[in-house]
């Protein structure tokens, strides 16, 4: 990177060129100014080569083992921050402009003290070789700031996107609880919450908040943000009014959200992006809303604010949004760029395919809104036109006497890519006796070259009981309907054996409540 090799590492005010636009940030609680670097440089890039603070490791540069976790603080609007553990690995640099980033370098105190964090894992021996601890420390420090001695299901959440390979997770989880006994020196980075569970506003947190208002107040030609570098321009619009614009104006521009995908085109493939627009300062895509008839998530809300929107009204889905990703994932991803993204083994398309979710379409002035299904035409082909992207999805409100279920087929629990991912949702009728289905809907993902509805054993599920028999016949219905590929992941005859088993699961699970067949919760109860 021959754009960093030219000043010092510690020397933060040689970085503040006089530059109509560059990226503007807080590191460590000190302002940057970064000019020169293309805008697809990721934050993991500019941190080690750039700032030579190597506490932030690379390891397997796709958001997958959280060795490069760190965590951003982002102003809230009520004169807050909020705290979030992201990857750098795959965030672009642009996209923390006007944000706040803390690295493990950070937290030791100014007098040389180990956070409470650090002096946890080290009493609790957290830590053999090494490698893998700033990640969790970084992780760790972000569960600090937003729980105080969270569940053991938070803490693993919390921890889902961090690989350790040595010292065995026991005493890392111990040293989650331990951590909280531990106060910190002078009050340097201390909790989010107090002793008592209510909501801690530090000074720093105030002070933190006024510096990044005065960056968001520096640049007062246009309400979008401009970068270029090396021939490559990153466009952030901040209304929807400008990004139609934008999008327009530059229909070959990559657009870009959380780059939780795109992301590793630059890591791995190592493609030349072209011009970047970034959805992710635009506000009105930030709004999750409730009509009198559909939940409305805009297409730049996380998938951590958006998977907990969908909680309230499904929590039947809950297990599945755990297992989408991790938290930094979370934290930066979106459901608008997994589902423009038309992957056939994304996790949220099945179950908003079930769900009867459409997607909104802007291009120019003109909006459209499409079924969800009707938006996949093929292999990573959509019906987006040059020029239109995604603005929001709409999910219809619960239905009455829905019964829904989400599952998940993958190697691991955690952090894993589907084989396959199925969600069922059968709205019956009728007395206990004789339940009936008067509507069903299957979302499909891993089995077929885009996301699908299994629309032939939708139309045989219709009208019949909800029993034995009907999930054999709709099993074997569903076994056949796809033709899904072999690959590293599965075979294609276990994917197709899995999703019958799933129905037949799917049935027992729903009708036979002493039968265990779930590590967790089982399928709620109809309303």
């Amino acid at each position: 990177m021959d754009a960093v090799a030219s000043y010092s590492p510690l020397d933060i005010e040689s970085l503040a060129v006089p530059d109509p636009s560059p990226i503007r940030l807080l590191l460590n609680g000190a302002p940057v100014a970064i000019t020169g670097l293309r805008p697809q440089t990721t934050l993991l890039e500019y941190l080690r080569e750039g700032r030579r603070l190597t506490g932030t490791k690379e390891g397997c540069a796709e958001g997958d083992c959280g060795a490069c976790t760190v965590v951003l603080a982002e102003p809230t609007g009520s004169g807050g921050v909020e705290w979030k553990a992201v990857n750098a690995c795959i965030r672009l640099l642009p996209s923390v402009h006007g944000k706040a980033v803390f690295t493990v370098e950070s937290l030791r105190a100014p007098d040389g003290s180990l956070h409470p964090v650090q002096r946890a894992l080290v009493d609790c021996h957290g830590s053999q070789c090494g490698f893998c601890t700033p990640g969790f420390v970084m992780s760790l420090f972000a569960l600090y700031k937003n729980a105080h001695r969270p569940e053991r299901e938070t803490v693993d959440d919390a921890l889902s996107g961090n690989l350790c390979r040595c010292t065995g997770y026991l005493p890392i989880l111990t040293a989650a609880g331990r951590m909280y006994d531990i106060d910190p020196v002078a009050g340097w980075r201390g909790p989010g919450f107090g002793p008592d569970g209510s909501p801690l506003q530090n000074d720093e947190e105030q002070s933190i908040a006024q510096e990044l208002s005065q960056i968001a107040s520096a640049d007062t030609r246009a309400t979008t943000f401009e970068y270029a570098a090396d021939g490559q321009r990153w466009i952030a619009p901040g209304t929807t009014a400008e990004l139609a614009a934008a999008c327009l104006a530059n229909p070959d521009a990559q657009i870009v959200a959380g780059a939780t995908d795109v992301g590793l085109w630059v890591t791995k493939e190592h493609r030349n992006l072209g011009d970047l627009i970034y959805t992710g300062e635009c506000a009105e895509l930030r709004i999750v809303a409730s009509t009198p008839s559909h939940l409305e998530i805009g297409a730049a809300v996380t998938l951590t604010v958006a998977c907990a929107a969908l909680d309230q009204q499904w929590p039947e889905l809950h297990e599945a949004w755990v297992r989408f990703g991790s938290v930094p994932i979370r934290n930066s991803g979106t459901l608008g760029g997994n589902v423009a993204n038309g992957s056939p083994i994304g996790d949220s398309m099945p179950a908003m395919l079930a769900l009867g979710a459409t997607v909104v379409l802007r291009r120019g002035d003109a909006q459209r809104e499409i079924t969800l299904e009707d938006y996949y035409l093929a292999y990573r082909k959509t019906v987006r036109q040059p020029g239109e992207f995604v603005t929001m999805l709409r999910v219809p409100h619960r239905q009455k006497h829905l019964l829904l279920s989400a599952y998940k087929i993958a190697k691991r629990f955690d952090q894993d890519i589907s084989a396959v991912f199925a969600c069922f949702a059968l709205t019956l009728e009728g007395g206990s006796n004789d339940r009936r289905i008067a509507h069903a809907r299957i979302g499909c993902g891993g089995v077929a070259p885009i996301p699908k509805r299994a629309k032939k054993t939708e139309a045989l599920l219709d009208g019949r009981r909800w029993d034995d028999a009907t999930a054999e016949v709709a099993a074997a219905s569903l076994a056949e309907e796809f033709a899904p590929i072999g690959d590293m992941r599965a075979s294609a005859a276990y994917r197709r054996a899995v999703l019958a088993n799933l129905l037949r699961r799917f049935q027992i699970e729903s009708t036979v409540s002493t039968v265990a067949v779930r590590a967790h919760a089982a399928v709620a109860p109809i309303a």
